[in-house]
């Protein structure tokens, strides 16, 4: 008597297919009603990879205000790096107003999705300038800054300390590519006891004089949509961040899309992009240019979810 085995006869590729079905690992908080993804079997089949390749080939890179940090919380907006210099103990009133005038004046420009990021790009540096110019002529003192954070309503997503906790544990690099204060981002992240050897930082940085007044800005302008060029000159000079091909990355403008191009020789590149504002206005052009977008979710589920289940890590964070 002779038996068919009907696997002999089933092509390598259909088996391979079966096989990543039987074995790949369901995610739930994909299935959550912020989600949206327009190619779901393109986000499985890049975090199948991504498994498969393991932590050493992973880096994480994030915008922070907005992305890492909440957007609003119990109706109220949460500062950015540069609202939390709003704080008497830095800048007076007078700056305040004129901070405030700005913002309302290119904010909308920087959301308005019937602009091209060529459009928007000199009134970024126009907006950013005169910021920054205010604020130097606020001598702000540079011993102020620690008591300005924790008198803020700054706040990390929820789910912060899973997220820095299970990066550093597993040594996989995270790099902060913003666009905000980053003598305040490094405070932020340091009350919150999260700033880890692994995390990298590249953003604006203050340049205080011998008595430690703000004397200027160091360095090249960070905005929200020159991030290709800060991740061209200064990431890809990280040599922890070398031979880690595939990446998570995490933002909140259509800008940070291009953070991951100071990466060499990208094989596997994950984006999420949390949608906090105008969402109807805006959530086409999210999803046509994110994998993931997740909306009005002011948590780190998602981006947990896929380190936990898609990476395959084993964390006693969790």
């Amino acid at each position: 008597m002779i038996y068919h085995v009907p696997w002999i006869y089933t092509p390598v590729r259909t088996v391979l297919a079966i096989w990543h079905q039987l074995t790949k690992t369901e995610i739930p908080e994909l299935a959550k009603c912020s989600v949206l993804m327009r190619e779901r079997s393109r986000v499985e089949e890049t975090i199948h990879c991504m498994q498969r390749a393991g932590a050493g080939n992973l880096q994480v890179i994030s915008d922070f205000d907005m992305t890492l940090t909440r957007f609003a919380h119990n109706g109220k907006r949460v500062p950015t790096t540069h609202n939390i210099l709003d704080n008497r103990l830095l800048i007076n009133e007078d700056c305040t107003k004129k901070m405030r005038e700005l913002l309302n004046t290119y904010y909308p420009i920087e959301i308005d999705a019937s602009r091209s990021a060529e459009e928007k790009l000199p009134l970024m540096v126009e907006w950013w300038t005169k910021v920054h110019e205010l604020l130097i002529q606020q001598k702000i003192r540079k011993d102020m800054l620690a008591r300005a954070v924790k008198e803020s309503s700054a706040m990390l997503r929820e789910g912060y300390k899973v997220f820095f906790d299970h990066l550093a544990e597993h040594q996989v690099p995270l790099l902060i590519l913003s666009a905000g204060v980053g003598d305040v981002l490094e405070e932020v992240i340091r009350q919150n006891h999260v700033f880890h050897p692994n995390v990298h930082i590249i953003s604006n940085y203050m340049d205080f004089d011998h008595t430690g007044v703000l004397q200027a800005f160091k360095g090249q302008l960070i905005h929200t949509f020159n991030k290709r060029e800060g991740a061209l000159s200064h990431a890809a000079g990280l040599r922890e961040l070398q031979g880690r091909p595939n990446v998570l990355l995490l933002g909140d403008s259509l800008g940070d899309l291009t953070m991951a191009d100071g990466v060499s020789e990208p094989q596997n590149v994950l984006t999420v992009g949390f949608l906090n504002d105008q969402v109807e206005e805006r959530k086409e052009s999210y999803i046509n240019s994110f994998d993931i977008v997740l909306v009005k979710d002011e948590t780190m589920d998602v981006p947990n979810a896929i380190l936990r289940h898609g990476l395959g890590f084993v964390s006693n964070c969790f």
